[in-house]
């Protein structure tokens, strides 16, 4: 069993930086594809981003250009970091993990408890 926890959320400003933290633990990670996905009240969840195994990464259209995602493979950590942020990245930020099942799909599998973000005009 895969558990993800999440850390790094809060309340900031527009225009301020902001980064999350996601370490894995349980069951051997090679392979596996992390990445970050959120839900905003009242809207569907919203991919973010993700990064391979192979350190190939993918922006969702709202963030690309201010969010970067990067990992530390030794500690099975990804990290979000995330500048110049608008009130609609408001969200439940949720690590993701699972196994890349086509070069485009990925079955998230596990999924972290969340972590608030919110951003004030």
């Amino acid at each position: 069993q895969v558990q993800l926890v999440e850390s790094g959320g809060g309340l900031v400003q527009a225009g301020d930086s902001l980064r999350l933290s996601c370490t894995a633990s349980g069951q051997p990670f090679g392979g596996y594809v992390m990445g970050w996905v959120r839900r905003a009240p009242g809207k569907e969840r919203d991919f973010v981003a993700r990064i391979d195994w192979d350190g190939d990464t993918y922006y969702g259209d709202p963030v690309k250009g201010r969010f970067t995602i990067a990992r530390d493979a030794a500690m099975n950590t990804i990290y979000l970091q995330m500048n110049s942020l608008k009130p609609e990245d408001t969200a439940v930020y949720y690590c993701v993990a699972g196994p890349r099942i086509s070069p485009t799909r990925v079955r998230y599998d596990y999924w972290g408890q969340g972590t608030q973000v919110t951003v004030s005009s």
